[in-house]
């Protein structure tokens, strides 16, 4: 019990200050900056694995174990690509349906002037 009146004890200050928030949207456009430099990247290793598999498909002629280790990389890739790209379509989908602004910066609620 103790513990828990200490941890709010030192969040006080926090939540006194809790209208400056500047910090926190910064961090919060960072990290949204971050997610949109490395969207396309991550579905260009998701096309790249397909493609990797295609090739081992190709190339193992007559083996079948290399086939079979093609065709997995074929699916794998496949299944990481609509993975991805149905999580961008939710995303989407949720934000115009709650009316969620896309791009630009983060507004974060704040209490009106005191």
């Amino acid at each position: 019990m103790k513990k828990i009146v200490i941890s709010a004890l030192a969040f006080a200050p926090t939540l006194v200050f809790a209208q400056q928030l500047g910090n926190l949207e910064t961090l919060l456009n960072s990290i949204k900056r971050l997610v949109n430099l490395a969207l396309p990247i991550v579905v260009a290793l998701g096309l790249l694995g397909f493609f990797w598999g295609l090739v081992q498909y190709i190339f193992a002629a007559g083996d079948e174990t290399k086939k079979e280790a093609g065709k997995n990389h074929m699916i794998w890739g496949i299944v990481a690509l609509f993975v991805m790209v149905s999580v961008w379509g939710l995303v989407q989908f949720i934000g115009t349906a709650f009316n969620i602004q896309q791009g630009g910066s983060v507004n974060i609620p704040t209490v009106p002037g005191i």
